[in-house]
């Protein structure tokens, strides 16, 4: 079991920067590729970006290119997003997961462990 816990959300006005931070416990979280999704209300959840276990391959959804980047220190078990130039529409709730394997992937079905959340509010 991996567990994932989220922080770093709040409340930022549009063109401002967060950096969101995801703790991972449990069995061996290091040698899992990870991943950063997002759900705004009635919407469905979406892919943000993703990381390879040891950090050396990132992809990014179109929507956030250039904008976000996606880290990770293993040495403290945490992955980050670091979330610049924020628009409105990047409101939503982002959530951490992790999956098994070696492979990254953009598709929420196929990660295995998921963080409760934390809340992203851009005002324009």
């Amino acid at each position: 079991q991996v567990q994932l816990v989220e922080s770093g959300g709040g409340l930022v006005q549009a063109g401002g920067s967060l950096r969101l931070s995801c703790l991972a416990s449990g069995r061996t979280p290091a040698n899992y590729p990870m991943g950063w999704f997002r759900q705004a209300p009635g919407a469905e959840r979406e892919f943000v970006a993703t990381i390879s276990a040891s950090g050396a391959f990132t992809r990014y959804a179109d929507s956030v290119k250039g904008r976000f980047t996606i880290s990770r220190d293993n040495t403290k078990n945490t992955v980050y997003l670091q979330m610049n130039s924020l628009k409105p529409e990047d409101t939503a709730v982002y959530l951490c997961a992790a999956r098994r394997g070696s492979v990254t992937s953009i598709e929420s079905k196929s990660y295995d462990y998921w963080g409760q959340g934390s809340q992203v509010t851009v005002s324009s």
